[in-house]
């Protein structure tokens, strides 16, 4: 009997520890969610948004980011986008305000800001001076003369401007219909600048290029060519000698900070 009694406790310690094998599969389950786990984004990652930069024609240009849409002295477009966060007009030559180009990029909710001299033409919107700053949804700019030293087109008391726009830590500056200014000289970390290049009424590509050895910006585009006044020889003239990065772009194109 006492053998007999041996066998069974020894057949369910066996039966047991088989059970207890048994159920390691069943925690299979934790391996699966280890799995999807690691295929969820890490902590604190986020996607990050380039800003899209646009030369439309001459001296218009559209800069994106996310949802933010910016529209500088949009002029001759060929669609209605009505898509424009905000709408910046630098000053109310023809070639920059155009009534009909702002409102085929404008919406209810749109931001028109502009010189003084285009909100009284326009009726709405705000008016910024030189050195003034304001902050709109998704971006701030700052307003920054914009000139000619010598020359009878932009008087310097006509308060007309250029801007230097701050987006999501970059800083382009939009330089308006100008000459090299002591106010441009002055300018600091400067990511992308937009430079007149077309002489005449602005700066050639020459004085566009000596103007950056003082405020050195990371990079630069030249416009203000390809109508009225310039051609692309005056852009590519500014890509040779500026002590930059220049891209020469074509109407349309893009590039991206």
């Amino acid at each position: 009997m006492r053998g007999s009694r041996k066998l069974v406790v020894i057949f369910f310690v066996l039966c047991f520890a088989v059970l207890g094998c048994e159920k390691e599969p069943a925690s299979a389950g934790s391996s699966a969610e280890a799995e999807t786990s690691a295929n969820l984004p890490e902590a604190g990652k986020e996607t990050v948004m380039s800003i899209n930069v646009q030369w439309l024609n001459h001296a218009s240009f559209r800069i994106t980011h996310g949802e933010t849409v910016i529209y500088i002295d949009p002029w001759k477009l060929k669609t209605s986008a009505h898509d424009a966060t905000a709408v910046l007009v630098s000053h109310s030559h023809y070639d920059h305000y155009s009534s009909k180009d702002v409102a085929n990029v404008s919406n209810t909710e749109t931001k028109l800001t502009a010189s003084a001299d285009v909100i009284r033409q326009h009726g709405n919107g705000q008016s910024l001076q030189p050195g003034e700053t304001i902050k709109l949804e998704g971006f701030k700019v700052t307003a920054a003369a914009a000139y000619n030293p010598n020359k009878q087109f932009h008087p310097k008391a006509n308060n007309w401007l250029g801007f230097v726009i701050e987006i999501d830590s970059k800083r382009i500056y939009y330089a308006g219909d100008t000459d090299m200014t002591d106010e441009m000289k002055s300018l600091k970390d400067i990511d992308l600048a937009l430079l007149p290049v077309g002489g005449t009424y602005t700066m050639n590509a020459a004085e566009a290029a000596e103007a950056v050895k003082y405020f050195k910006p990371n990079q630069a585009v030249g416009y203000h060519w390809g109508d009225i006044i310039g051609s692309k020889s005056d852009a590519e003239n500014f890509s040779k000698i500026a002590e930059c990065k220049v891209t020469v772009l074509k109407p349309g194109q893009s590039l991206k900070l």
